[in-house]
């Protein structure tokens, strides 16, 4: 086994690598500064995820380019799924480490609040808190889901935290599966959490295709771990039939129950069949908490798991990566070099040494004999136009070709449809209410609404602020009566979906 080298390293001249967070089978977690990204950005600390196939004890080249595969589908997948609840993708490169040794690497999203399985074991959640997490992860992957991605590792361990502890994301798509369809079930998760039909130590070869229930049980079993602070671990490879003492005299505690047992049934066509279809199940457990406090930060009256967009999130992705085998670009003669180079930091300023001073000595001619001279005398300048006629010709010439210059640009821009491009990428963005939701004269709820955008309503954004939204109301997703009526204001952007131009 052979690690990396980028402790203290710079990457793609930009990334200055800090500190190496761990390993998985393949690849290896390091943090980094961008040094390109302002301070106060929220992505000024990134994550390098770098594939390293020589983690493998006996790494050949069939292996090889099948990790590679599965690490670009793990950024097409990031890609996919694009959303506030799901960990994002800020770019990617291949490089030489230190040593020498080629690797591709991916930048994601720093989560600086940690793991909720760190969270919960250090102190313990409120219920209320502990299912507002349940509902953005539900949101989450109920997007992937919608996208035709299914996770295959839902756990404690895969949900992490903004520095603040309130925004959620979902992590480690790297076993995800881009659909349900054909292909064989592979046993893969994390034994207390995978379902029967992919579990490494309850595989089952009894489902026909592997469906978004599994990553439903999965999920069940963390919300069973997220809200009791406690491993299903009686309940290791089949439902679950009860809660920990702690939690069997809560008011909420036979509800939940209930939807726990459901949710993790052995039989996939048992459970719930969308994710959506499970947060309605959970539908009782919140309103017993809603009504127990009524400063509940629950969100009882949501039909769909609502998100929660923390700043900085962005739903454009970046450039597409497309790796190629290590193995080959280290054996190959071909001049395929990466083209992001490590560099060591800080880095030490080199004493550079010049060689004394030498007169440049040269032969002088002899003055006596011009007739023998090396030197040619100069040849006699000729008379053209003379004065004002000749800047004038001068003139003419440059202008002549500043304007071709300027006409063949324009041309090329217009035939090559750059323009319709750059167009495009500025034009407002449509989205759609997912709730009905009022409209701010500010980015703040300090104030009194002055319209209403009611659910399914089609938005224009013309404007953007952290994560609100300046919009004018292209059309009403149904009718209404009374209340304020302004058609233009600002909305928080977890109430809109954005629709793809």
């Amino acid at each position: 086994m052979r690690e990396l080298s980028l402790s203290n390293s710079r990457l793609d001249r930009r990334y200055d690598v800090s500190k190496r967070l761990g390993q998985g089978s393949y690849a290896e977690i390091f943090v980094a500064k961008d040094t390109l990204a302002s301070p106060q950005s929220p992505h000024s600390t990134v994550v390098v995820k770098a594939l390293n196939v020589f983690l493998q004890e006996d790494v050949d080249l069939d292996l090889e380019r099948t990790l590679v595969e599965n690490f670009q589908n793990e950024a097409v997948a990031l890609d996919r799924v694009r959303h506030p609840n799901i960990i994002s993708r800020l770019g990617h490169g291949t490089a030489r480490d230190l040593a020498g040794v080629v690797f591709h690497y991916l930048v994601l999203e720093y989560m600086a609040g940690g793991d909720i399985q760190s969270l919960i074991r250090h102190r313990p959640l409120r219920i209320d808190a502990a299912l507002k997490y349940a509902e953005q992860a539900c949101a989450g992957l109920a997007h992937a889901h919608s996208r035709g991605i299914i996770h295959r590792d839902i756990k404690p361990q895969n949900l992490l935290l903004t520095e603040d502890l309130v925004t959620l994301k979902i992590a480690d798509f790297g076993v995800a599966r881009f659909s349900a369809a054909d292909s064989p079930i592979t046993r893969v998760g994390t034994n207390i959490y995978a379902p029967p039909e992919h579990s490494p130590a309850y595989f089952s070869d009894t489902a026909e295709r592997l469906t978004p229930a599994a990553d439903i049980y999965s999920l069940a079993k963390t919300v069973y771990t997220i809200i009791t602070r406690e491993p299903p671990r009686a309940y290791t490879g089949g439902p679950i039939e009860g809660l920990p003492a702690s939690s069997n005299d809560e008011e909420w505690s036979d509800s939940l129950l209930e939807v726990l047992n459901r949710a993790t049934a052995d039989d996939p066509s048992r459970r719930p069949q969308s994710v959506e279809e499970f947060w309605f199940d959970l539908g009782p457990v919140l309103n017993i908490v809603g009504d127990m406090d009524p400063e509940t930060v629950v969100n009882r009256t949501a039909d769909l798991p609502q998100p929660h967009v923390s700043r900085g999130y962005t739903p454009l992705v970046p450039e597409q990566p497309s790796f190629e085998a290590v193995l080959k670009v280290n054996t190959d003669a071909s001049p395929r070099e990466p083209r992001t180079p490590i560099e060591a930091f800080p880095q030490s300023k080199a004493v550079l040494e010049y060689p004394a001073y030498q007169p440049i000595r040269a032969e002088q001619p002899n003055l006596a004999s011009p007739v023998e001279s090396s030197v040619p005398p100069p040849p006699a300048r000729k008379r053209g136009f003379k004065g004002p006629l000749r800047r004038l010709a001068i003139f003419l010439a440059f202008a002549a070709i500043f304007t071709g210059a300027l006409y063949g640009t324009a041309v090329y821009f217009k035939n090559s449809g750059l323009i319709d491009s750059v167009r495009n990428t500025f034009s407002p963005k449509i989205a759609i209410a997912n709730t009905d939701v009022y409209l701010r004269p500010t980015p703040s709820t300090e104030n009194d609404p002055v319209g209403l955008a009611t659910k399914n309503s089609r938005v224009r954004i013309v404007a953007t602020h952290e994560n609100w939204y300046q919009v004018d109301i292209v059309e009403q997703g149904r009718d209404r009566v009374g209340g304020p009526n302004s058609t233009h204001g600002w909305l928080n952007g977890k109430y809109v979906d954005l629709q793809e131009n």
